[in-house]
């Protein structure tokens, strides 16, 4: 997305699935500078011609963040009730050790989860209300979660952090390839596509060489 800049494991980074937290620190000291320098030169070149909102958009966007206080009888689920659930489901079905059933079943649940967060209700006002902004961090969670189940579902090996009891050692293929998600058409889900690999360049890639 252009004018986005990304640092740290949230950007994939240069670890990919490796979870360690030492490696986690090194990215975003190092490229979280990187993003920021480009992020303020970008800014800076944009002169006079910076994105703007459209009010309706404007409108739109506060609607959808103030309806879990519309108190109709359509608001009905808890949104911490929703969060616990989706907590255990994905611990329970897209944990370590996954499977293709089992990640297929994590799917149609937080299938279930998006309906149901459609009537989320919070009481109490705007000022420091941890029930509002968790329904509005739900949205983003249900999303997530769907990223992490399809990429595991579609990348059939095990890699790093990412094991698939079904699909044991690696796969040469998917050496080659990203799995990338982005919001579909009507910002409800996540649509798949996978990318080639840039080639490494000579010199990082001797560095690999003298390891081995």
């Amino acid at each position: 997305m252009q004018g986005l800049f990304a640092a740290g494991e949230v950007s994939g980074g240069m670890h990919g699935s490796n979870r360690l937290g030492g490696n986690s620190l090194s990215d975003l000291l190092v490229f979280g500078k990187r993003a920021g320098d480009a992020a303020a030169s970008y800014v800076s070149g944009l002169s006079g011609d910076r994105p703007t909102l459209s009010e309706t958009d404007l409108r739109a966007a506060e609607q959808l963040a103030l309806s879990p206080f519309a108190g109709s009888a359509e608001g009905t689920e808890n949104p911490y009730t929703i969060q616990q659930e989706l907590q255990q489901t994905m611990n329970d079905l897209v944990g370590i050790i996954r499977t293709r059933e089992e990640l297929a079943t994590s799917l149609g649940e937080i299938e279930k989860f998006k309906e149901r967060a459609k009537h989320l209700h919070v009481s109490g006002d705007r000022r420091y209300n941890p029930g509002w902004h968790l329904a509005i961090d739900l949205r983003n969670m249900l999303l997530v979660s769907e990223c992490i189940a399809k990429a595991a579902l579609e990348r059939e090996e095990s890699r790093g952090g990412h094991t698939r009891d079904d699909h044991p050692g690696f796969d040469e293929r998917w050496g080659t390839l990203n799995i990338a998600l982005s919001i579909n058409a009507a910002g409800d889900g996540v649509d798949l596509a996978t990318q080639p690999l840039p080639v490494m360049p000579d010199d990082l890639a001797a560095f690999f060489e003298e390891a081995h």
